[in-house]
Parts: C-alpha cells; structure tokens; sequence
C-alpha cells in the first residue's frame, strides 16, 4: 500500500515510516520540509496521488488556543478535501488519551475539533488515542515550572514510549479502519507527580516536583483519572526504567 504520513519527518512520524517500510509498504514522510504544507493546501494533492492510507501525526507549533485550534481545523480539512480526490481509504490520526475529558485545555479542545472533522468526513479513519510519552518528561515540567518548583496535579498516569507509539499507528495504518478510537498505553501506573520526579532526576535536574491539587495540565484541571485510558486499551511492553536506561546508553537522545 502507498501510505502518505502528514508529520512523517517528526518523533513520531520518522518511526511510523521507517516501521510500515520495513514491512513493506511504500510509506512517503510529507512535511513542509518536503514541500506539503496542510495549512496553505501547497503540494497536499499531489503528495496524496495514488495513496491508500493517509497518517496524521502533525502537530501545531504553537499550543495558543486560537493558533492551536486554527491548526488542527485547517489542517484536517485541506487533507480531507485531498483524501476525497485521491480516493483515499483510510485516515488514521495520533491524538491523545483524556481528550474528550479536559475540554478546559484550548489543545484538547482543538484536538477533539479535529477528530470530529475526522468522524463526521464520510472516509473510513481509525484514531489512535496514546497516553502521555516519556520522551515529553522535561517539557510537562517546564510548563509547570515556578522558579526550581515544579507544580503538578497528582493525578494517574499511564505513559509510553515514542517506539511503542509509533508501532501502534504503524499497525492502525497497515490494517483495516475501526472507524473509532484505539487507545493505547503503556505497561504501568504512575502519579504524575512520581513520573516527573523520576525523570528529572534521571537527568540530573535538581528542580523540586511537589503536589499541587490545583495545578493546571496544559490548561487542563485535572481530578484524577483523566489521563488514563480504559481498561480495555492496548498495553505496550515497554518500562519506564526501560526507557531510562536506553537514554542514558544513548546520552543524545535525552
């Protein structure tokens, strides 16, 4: 199968390329850098002639609620209106566990914009909602940085890694649409707050992570559950430690 991947040059989408090649398939990275640009309509066409399956992962550049919501709407609707021309079968999108529950988050809020476009377009699409990964530990602390504080919600998390990410929507793109959502996670339970201190301390950042009930999540005010998924989601195998060890054999990818 042809299997165009918006997004195919970024954390995710480099891995979801490579993967589905390996097996096979003639998947193409289509990003602005190569000339495909989901906001202006440039070179969206002519990138998705010929293909069976088109795969999302583009995310916004900016996190602003207009500029993030502007994003995501313009975004979905240029590859929409290309997929009906080229006669594409299948769109599958990466978004995220807990949209639906934290509609206070201008990102949520556009995330769940964007899949209702998918929903509603009449094309046969499979979303894939992934938990937080642990590749995004430094930047969930930076937004909650107060000085050498770092102010979280603990609440439950149940994080992933970007491999595993990019193997569940390399296997959506490879198979048939659910027309759903397919949730994923990975293998174990955290508070937010143990996930961060960890991660940082794995760093050897000496910033102080404290529980903060009123801390907002990327705008979100979280209870408790809200970023965990259902007891049925698809659970992947690898560990946090797991992780850790293999940025610290591989310094440059921390």
């Amino acid at each position: 199968m042809k299997i165009v991947v918006i997004g195919g040059t970024g954390l995710i989408g480099s891995k979801v390329v490579a993967k589905l090649n390996a097996h096979g398939h003639e998947a193409v990275a289509a990003s602005p850098n190569s000339g495909v640009n989901t906001l202006t309509g440039e070179g969206v066409d002519a990138a998705l002639a010929g293909a069976d399956v088109v795969v999302d992962v583009s995310n916004s550049p900016s996190f602003e609620d207009k500029a993030v919501m502007d994003f995501f709407t313009t975004a979905t609707n240029t590859l929409i209106a290309a997929e009906r021309k080229a006669g594409v079968k299948h769109h599958v999108a990466l978004s995220v566990v807990g949209t639906e529950r934290m509609t206070d988050s201008g990102y949520m809020r556009a995330k769940v914009a964007q899949e209702t476009l998918i929903t509603e377009s009449g094309i046969p699409f499979t979303i894939v909602h992934a938990t937080q990964f642990y590749e995004f530990v430094k930047s969930i602390a930076d937004a909650a940085t107060d000085g050498d504080t770092v102010r979280l919600a603990p609440v439950f998390i149940k994080p992933m890694a970007a491999e595993d990410v990019s193997t569940a929507v390399a296997r959506a793109a490879a198979g048939e649409p659910v027309n759903g959502v397919h949730e994923v996670s990975g293998p174990e339970e955290f508070r937010l707050t143990e996930l961060i201190t960890r991660g940082l301390a794995a760093r050897g950042d000496s910033r102080t992570v404290v529980d903060d009930p009123d801390a907002r999540y990327f705008g979100a005010h979280l209870t408790d559950r809200e970023l965990v998924p259902a007891p049925d989601a698809e659970v992947f195998p690898t560990t946090f430690e797991q992780w850790l060890s293999a940025q610290q054999a591989a310094p440059t990818g921390r």
